[in-house]
Order: structure tokens, then C-alpha cells, then sequence
């Protein structure tokens, strides 16, 4: 068997373990969150003046699931991104191992916040005009299994929309992206944010721009913080090239 087929098998078997030890932590996460899963259920209800409804005796599974795997997924998700930072490790030069460990943290911030965001801000706006619209002509039921699946997919995108400037300064950082790239491509950014705006809220002016503003914001930052990396890392490379020179 060749070198570069071996050393594939390699990359691939180091590849697998760590998705396994990812997967592991998920379960471990999501083991303790099930055990405290109750007492979470009712902190997200207690603001509500009405008691969710079961049309079954699964449903109540199924929400303590989802509750339990998004919570399981914000403790992940640290994990997962320092096993990343392992397997491309080897890749990196010294300065690089630094700045990009010191990212790892900052996912686990960002996605929270995010999740804080859609959930203090975005949900209640989009619940509200809701009930607006069937407050006259429909009797308002809700059953927690829709009321968790709606609150969920308001929510944990806006997490994982709040870490792209990590993980742009994280690409930058190992040379798989620029700033020009990101430039060239905020025409479509900005058209795909749009739509996601648009898709996520009611259709009304204010509730669009409530969203709309902060991801143009986030989408602008991560190409200063793309700028300011990618200079750094030229500089790094001209100063170890003087230096390969001198010697």
C-alpha cells in the first residue's frame, strides 16, 4: 500500500475517533439534561398564561427530547470545535495554534447569545403576531409538542447564525478564506439573509428589521475580524520568510 494511501486511512481513523468522542459528549450532555429536564420545561412555560396541551402520551417525550438536545448541543459544541482544532492541528504553525484555540470559548458565547437573542427578542414578537391573526375568527389551542417545535427552529438557528464570525476568523486563521472572498460574496450574503429574515418572521416591517440588522451587523464584523486576521498572518509569513533568508 502507497505512502499517501496510508496516510488517508490515518487522517480518515483519527477523523472517526474524534467524531466518536463528540458523539459521546452529546450523549453525556444530553443524559444530565434529561435528568433536569423537567425543571427546565417549566422555567420555559412559567411566562405562559395558558397550560400546554397533550394529544398523546409520546408527546410529552418528544418534547423533553428536543429541550434536552438543544441544551445538550450548546455544551457540545466547545467540545466539538477543540477536536476540530486537534485534527487540524498538525497543519498549523505555532502562531496559528493560539489564535485559533482561543476561538473555542468564544463558540460556546456566541451561541448562546444567539439562542438569548431569538428567544427574549425574536420569538416573543413573531408569538404575539400570531395570536394577532387568529385572535377574531380562531380559538387559540396550543399543544407543547408545536409550541416547542415552533420556539426551537426560532431559536437555535439565530445560535448558530451568532458563531459565523468564529468560524470565518477560524477558516481565515488556517488559510481557507479571505476577506476579498468574503467581499465579493456579500451581494448573495446579503440576499440569503434577507430571505431568512423574511422566512423566520411575520410578515411586517419592524419584526424584519429586528432580524435583518443584527445578521447584516454580525455578517460585517466577521469580514473586519477575516480582514485583521488574514493581515496578521501575512505579516507572519513575510517575517518567516526574513528570517528563513537571514539564516
Amino acid at each position: 500500500m502507497k505512502d499517501n494511501e496510508l496516510e488517508l486511512i490515518a487522517h480518515l481513523s483519527e477523523l472517526r475517533r474524534r467524531l466518536m468522542i463528540v458523539l459521546g459528549v452529546f450523549l453525556l450532555f444530553f443524559a444530565i439534561a434529561l435528568a433536569y429536564v423537567e425543571s427546565i420545561y417549566q422555567w420555559l412555560v412559567s411566562d405562559l398564561d395558558v397550560k400546554l396541551a397533550l394529544l398523546g402520551p409520546g408527546d410529552v417525550f418528544w418534547i423533553y427530547f428536543q429541550i434536552s438536545a438543544v441544551f445538550s448541543l450548546a455544551f457540545t459544541i466547545p467540545i466539538a470545535a477543540y477536536q476540530a482544532w486537534k485534527f487540524v492541528l498538525p497543519a498549523l504553525k505555532e502562531n496559528e495554534r493560539k489564535a485559533t484555540f482561543m476561538l473555542i470559548p468564544s463558540l460556546f458565547l456566541l451561541f448562546i447569545l444567539g439562542i438569548s437573542f431569538g428567544y427574549f427578542l425574536v420569538f416573543p414578537i413573531v408569538l404575539s403576531f400570531m395570536e394577532g391573526l387568529a385572535s377574531d375568527g380562531f380559538q387559540q389551542f396550543y399543544t407543547s409538542e408545536k409550541y416547542f417545535s415552533f420556539l426551537i427552529s426560532l431559536t437555535v438557528p439565530f445560535g448558530l447564525l451568532f458563531e459565523l464570525p468564529v468560524v470565518i476568523l477560524f477558516l481565515t486563521a488556517i488559510g481557507l478564506l479571505n476577506p476579498r472572498t468574503l467581499r465579493k460574496s456579500r451581494k448573495l450574503a446579503y440576499f440569503c439573509i434577507t430571505v431568512t429574515s423574511v422566512l423566520i418572521t411575520p410578515p411586517d416591517l419592524v419584526s424584519d428589521i429586528l432580524v435583518l440588522v443584527p445578521l447584516i451587523f454580525i455578517y460585517e464584523v466577521s469580514i473586519s475580524l477575516s480582514a485583521y486576521v488574514y493581515r496578521k498572518r501575512l505579516e507572519q509569513s513575510k517575517l518567516d520568510q526574513d528570517m528563513s533568508l537571514q539564516k
